[in-house]
């Protein structure tokens, strides 16, 4: 039966065994009364450890997760601050393996803390803004603490059992919120390059930020574009309110966007709420292969760090520093360049660090995220290279054009060795 209390009354020490593993929902479904609990009481529960696969919250830092070790998927939104003081450990996978990997008990899963919508007459309460591994981890818990946030929005997709919870701390707090990115003239000429390739009736893949924002500002004039995503944000009610984005033309959930997390505004979370063109699903189905080879059109977009010159894409680190994560990409990658009509596109500024690093390099100063063998298209502010099916050779002429100037004598030179070897 499930126990109901006020973020007041919650007491961990009396919930929480030593040493046990913590799976918390991530992005805007983080469950901040729980997390400002889980630091607040920590410090007394010796061994604990936390997983979150990103955190927009700030509330996580050197200072306030000291008392447990926290690890993700990533240095993604507030915990790049995290990676930069070695005080995140971080797992290379891709976002649609972390569920898989709770269900096998790799990332243990004792305790799951969520944060969910208040439940309806059926005593389901919905998943709200997040919907990824939060079922997985519920399912592994053997106990269930669920933030119960009365502003969350009931989005259709993926519920949760009152049944299922044990513990429910009722809320009334503003959840996270992701206010748009500041467009820049460099952000709208890639996103000018990326979007000559989303026609009409395209399916659309695509994160948050200036570029991807940028690029949903250019296709106010498009007709029956659909929506098949891991994470969205407030550009898509743009779209839909327009009548842009339909979802009539997609060979599997017509008239519905599928997606995973909403990362915006309070205007976004409004408009999910119980919205019946949205549904809310787990990566098991916004980035399983088998459900993604049934879409043509797709049209995938995604960014890097960096490009070497036979197009392998580094999105997490450089250097010393981790600045990303493995997400979606790989899969998203894969799906929009095999889509019968459509692309893979990567997208990056041309520079770094005020002009003076290039983002298209003869070597990759960290890892390969995206392999060579998988890209599609890479677009900069100067142009696209379209990279599928072409020799090693002919890539480092494609992408040197679309570096930046200053950089261009450089890599044409790295790349006559290339040339000349022929790989």
């Amino acid at each position: 039966m499930t126990q109901h209390t006020t973020p007041e009354a919650l007491d961990l020490t009396a919930l929480l065994r030593p040493g046990e593993r913590i799976v918390l929902g991530q992005a805007c479904g983080e469950p901040t009364t729980l997390v400002e609990a889980l630091i607040a009481q920590g410090p007394v529960i010796p061994g604990l450890q936390a997983f979150i696969a990103t955190s927009f919250s700030g509330l996580f830092t050197p200072d306030t997760a000291r008392s447990f070790a926290l690890t993700s998927m990533g240095a993604i939104g507030a915990l790049r601050s995290m990676a930069k003081a070695n005080a995140l450990g971080i797992i290379p996978v891709h976002v649609s393996q972390v569920a898989p990997l709770i269900e096998a008990g790799i990332i243990g899963c004792d305790v799951a803390m969520i944060q969910v919508s208040p439940a309806d007459a059926g005593g389901n309460h919905s998943c709200g803004l997040i919907s990824d591994y939060v079922r997985a981890a519920v399912a592994a818990a053997r106990l269930v603490i669920a933030e119960v946030n009365h502003n969350v929005p009931f989005t259709p997709g993926e519920t949760i059992p009152a049944s299922a919870i044990h513990i429910a701390v009722h809320t009334t707090r503003a959840p996270v919120e992701v206010a748009a990115a500041k467009v820049t003239e460099t952000d709208t000429a890639i996103a000018r390059h990326c979007a000559a390739y989303i026609g009409d009736g395209a399916v659309i893949q695509t994160g948050v930020g200036a570029v991807p924002d940028a690029i949903l500002r250019l296709l106010g004039d498009r007709r029956d574009l659909g929506v098949h995503s891991g994470m969205l944000g407030d550009g898509l009610v743009n779209l839909v309110e327009a009548g842009v984005i339909t979802n009539t033309r997609k060979e599997i959930d017509p008239g519905v966007s599928i997606n995973g997390a909403l990362i915006g505004t309070a205007r976004l979370y409004k408009w999910a709420h119980r919205n019946p063109a949205l549904r809310m699903t787990p990566t098991s189905y916004t980035h399983d292969a088998r459900v993604l080879g049934r879409l043509s059109r797709l049209v995938t977009i995604n960014s890097a760090l960096e490009i070497d010159l036979a197009g392998a894409a580094n999105a997490e680190g450089s250097g010393a520093a981790y600045m990303g994560g493995t997400g979606g990409q790989v899969d998203f990658v894969r799906a929009g360049a095999r889509s019968p009509g459509g692309h893979a596109i990567i997208a990056l500024a041309s520079t770094a660090k005020a002009g003076t690093i290039s983002k298209i390099t003869a070597a990759l100063s960290g890892p390969v995220t995206t392999a060579r063998s998988e890209v599609d298209i890479i677009v900069t502010e100067f142009g696209a290279a379209e990279l599928k099916g072409q020799t090693l050779a002919e890539r480092t002429r494609r992408l040197t054009a679309i570096a930046h100037p200053d950089f261009r004598e450089e890599l044409d030179r790295a790349g006559h060795a290339i040339r000349a070897r022929g790989f």
